[in-house]
C-alpha cells in the first residue's frame, strides 16, 4: 500500500531549500519550479522533483559516512534478538489488513502475521514480538539505527533503497500498484480527469514520488497535498480538501471501507500508475538473517503450494510428501542458528501463506481484496516459493 513510501522523505525539508546549491541528479532537477504550491503542505511536480535529489544525494553521503564497510555482521541480528527474547519489528502507524491495532489491542494484519511467523522461527514463540509502529519517514532510519530488527510496514522494494538506504528486502509478501480513489460523485473516470486538481497524498512515499512523475508526464499539473500518516491522508480526502487520494490499490480499499458515509459513495479508478512490491526488509550486511527471513517467506508460501496448513499439519505429520515440505528448511535451522522443528512453528502460528491472504485481506476480511498477482504461480499468479533444498 507507497523511495518512501518511506526512504527519502526526512531531509525533504531542509534538502528542498539547499536543492538549488547542489549538482541535480536528474535533468531539470535545478531548474526553478513550474508552479508554486499555495498552500502548506503542497509541491509542484518541478518542486517534489528537485527536493527529491538533495535528499537522494544528502542521504548517500550520510550512509556513506554512517554505515562503513557493512551495517551488520553476519549473525549479529539473531543472537541480539535472543539475547533480548524478543523480536522488534517495526510495521505501520495503522493500515488495515496490512498491520493494524485492533479493538482488543492486538496488532493485526498481513505483515503483523508475517512477523509472528519470524518470531516463531527465530525465537520459538510467535508472541515475543514487539511491534514497533513507525511514521513512513521513520521506517528505514529505525532499521538502520537498528531499533528495530525486521521492517514489515508495507514497503515497497527498489533497487535505489537498496543501493542507497543500504537495506535489503527477502522478497515480496504482496504485490500491489498504485492508484487513485475518487468521489463517485466527483464524475472523475480515469487520472486524466485529474488534470490541475488537488491530489491527497502520503507524505514521504513512493506514493508521492509516483504521482509527481505521473503529472509531469501526463502534463496533467496535479497539486499533491502531502500529509504526514495514511489515516490524516485518507481523513483529509473524505474531508474534501483534496479531489482524489492515491495510493497503493490495497490501501485504498482499506480507506474505501472506511469511509464516514460508507465504501459505496467512492469508487477506485482500475488504471495503475506504477508497480508496487511490497515486502519486509532488513539491514544489509548480515547475511543470515537475511536469509531466516527471507527462510520464512519461502516456507509460507512453500506450504500453500504442498497443501499444508494450520489446520491439517497435525493431521498430516505421517504424509510423506508433508514431511518433506517440513523438512526441507531442517538443515538449514542449524547454520542460521535456531531450533529444529521452525517450519512446524511457522504453520502453527499464522498458517501458510494463503491462510494469511484470506484472514487479514481477502475472503475472510472485512476488505474482501481478490488475491489477483498474489496467487501461486500455480494458479495464475505470482507468488513462488524456490526450492528449499
Amino acid at each position: 500500500m507507497p523511495q518512501t513510501k518511506e526512504g527519502f522523505a526526512p531531509c525533504l525539508a531542509v534538502c528542498a531549500s539547499a536543492a538549488t546549491r547542489i549538482v541535480p541528479l536528474f535533468p531539470g532537477a535545478g531548474r526553478r519550479p513550474d508552479r508554486v504550491a499555495t498552500r502548506p503542505g503542497t509541491f509542484s511536480a518541478a518542486e517534489f522533483g528537485k527536493a527529491l535529489a538533495a535528499v537522494l544525494l544528502h542521504a548517500s553521503l550520510l550512509l556513506a559516512i554512517t554505515c562503513g564497510p557493512a551495517c551488520a555482521a553476519a549473525g549479529e541480528t539473531l543472537a541480539k534478538v535472543k539475547a533480548r527474547g524478543t523480536l522488534r519489528c517495526g510495521v505501520s502507524e495503522g493500515i488495515a489488513g496490512f498491520s493494524i491495532m485492533d479493538a482488543a489491542g492486538h496488532w493485526v494484519g498481513l505483515d503483523a502475521d508475517f512477523c509472528r511467523a519470524v518470531a516463531a522461527a527465530a525465537l520459538g514463540d510467535a508472541n515475543k514480538v514487539k511491534f514497533v509502529p513507525l511514521q513512513a519517514p521513520a521506517r528505514f532510519l529505525s532499521l538502520r539505527a537498528g531499533s528495530i530488527d525486521l521492517l514489515a510496514a508495507s514497503a515497497t522494494w527498489t533497487l535505489a533503497r537498496e543501493a542507497v538506504l543500504k537495506v535489503q528486502f527477502a522478497g515480496v509478501l504482496y504485490y500491489d500498484g498504485q492508484g487513485f480513489m475518487v468521489s463517485v460523485k466527483s464524475g472523475v473516470k480515469t487520472p486524466a480527469d485529474l488534470k490541475g486538481v488537488t491530489v491527497c497524498v502520503h507524505k514521504g512515499t513512493t506514493s508521492a514520488q509516483n504521482l509527481a512523475e505521473f503529472s509531469e508526464s501526463r502534463g496533467l499539473d496535479i497539486a499533491p497535498l502531502a500529509i504526514d500518516s495514511p489515516v490524516e491522508t485518507a481523513d483529509a480526502f473524505f474531508a474534501g480538501k483534496c479531489r482524489a487520494i492515491t495510493s497503493d490499490a490495497s490501501q485504498l480499499e482499506a480507506d474505501r471501507q472506511r469511509a464516514p458515509d460508507g465504501p459505496q459513495g467512492y469508487a477506485i479508478l482500475p488504471e495503475r500508475i506504477s508497480k508496487e512490491p511490497l515486502g519486509p526488509a532488513v539491514r544489509a550486511g548480515d547475511d543470515d538473517w537475511f536469509t531466516l527471513v527471507r527462510l520464512v517467506l519461502f516456507a509460507l508460501i512453500g506450504y500453500e503450494e504442498a497443501g499444508i496448513t494450520r489446520d491439517n499439519v497435525r493431521e498430516r505429520m505421517n504424509d510423506p510428501a508433508m514431511q518433506r515440505a517440513l523438512d526441507a528448511g531442517e538443515e538449514y535451522n542449524k547454520a542460521l542458528g535456531i531450533d529444529a522443528g521452525a517450519g512446524l512453528r511457522i504453520l502453527q502460528s499464522v498458517g501458510n501463506y494463503g491462510e494469511m491472504f484470506e484472514r487479514n485481506l481477502g475472503r475472510d476480511s472485512p476488505l474482501k481484496i481478490q488475491r489477483g498477482l498474489n496467487q501461486l504461480w500455480t494458479q495464475g499468479g505470482l507468488m513462488y516459493s524456490p526450492p528449499l533444498r
